[in-house]
């Protein structure tokens, strides 16, 4: 699936990207395109960082962000992450790869759903409001200062409606109690879902209740970190009967030194 992050500066976008990776299978091949080294994935992915490098004194020898997404695809990456989306041509090819079947992950400086659309669709980045069906999701970060917390404001997806596109917010934080609750009914996210899993009714629910059941599995134990959470999706994915027969126990070894 293809997710924008997007919020205001320090809001936790990139924090909040490197810790989903967490829950990519360990056999897909990813391909991050940085200016400056952030993302920090777990040593159980397969994962290929690039960085951009600017030009020496005599201006020569700049590697850009958009010479390495464009040769990224000839990488037959299966999920590409751009730190962010700043100018026209780098938009156009993301959403280029979006459209031949990669899984892409970016960053864009947006405080709501509404605006990230806006900020695609006018300049610097000029992408046609017919290609922002390709996201699937659009996840908003937001900073309270005051409080000093960080926390996921919206998680919309997005819709076209008469050639424009519109959010439709699915989730939205509430401040006065501090949780996130659903405000609208998704119309394709399902869909999209079951499309690209080949998942249907039962399965996905049973799919997304074993999921849950891990995550609160992970809370009671409070293993939080990147690399514990991957160590135990890495698991999941490579051997389900293994993992479950662990969490009926109440036991994860490789956790038992870390935790001493």
């Amino acid at each position: 699936m293809n997710i924008l992050f997007s919020g205001g500066t320090g809001s936790g976008k990139t924090s909040f990207l490197n810790a989903c990776m967490a829950f990519v299978p360990p056999n897909q091949r990813i391909v991050s395109i940085e200016d400056t080294r952030e993302l920090m994935l777990p040593e159980f992915l397969y994962w290929t960082p690039l960085v951009t490098r600017t030009p020496n004194p005599e201006g020569k020898g700049e590697v850009s962000m958009l010479d390495l997404l464009v040769n990224s695809l000839r990488m037959r990456p299966d999920r590409i992450i751009l730190g962010e989306m700043r100018r026209e041509a780098e938009a156009h090819v993301l959403f280029e790869a979006m459209h031949t079947g990669h899984s892409v992950y970016a960053t864009v400086h947006a405080d709501t759903a509404s605006e990230t659309i806006s900020r695609l669709v006018n300049p610097p980045l000029n992408v046609p409001a017919n290609l922002l069906k390709a996201i699937n999701l659009n996840v908003v970060m937001f900073r309270d200062r005051r409080k000093g917390i960080r926390r996921i404001s919206q998680i919309a997806e997005i819709n076209l409606e008469k050639d424009s596109a519109k959010p439709n917010i699915l989730y939205r934080w509430v401040p006065e109690s501090d949780k996130i609750v659903r405000h609208a009914e998704s119309t394709r996210f399902f869909e999209d879902v079951a499309r690209n899993t080949g998942l249907r009714g039962l399965e996905l629910e049973s799919d997304l209740k074993e999921k849950k059941d891990i995550l609160n599995w992970l809370i009671k134990r409070n293993i939080r970190s990147i690399n514990q959470v991957s160590k135990i999706m890495n698991t999941y994915y490579k051997n389900r009967k293994v993992l479950s027969e662990l969490m009926r126990r109440m036991i994860f070894p490789s956790f038992s030194k870390q935790q001493k």
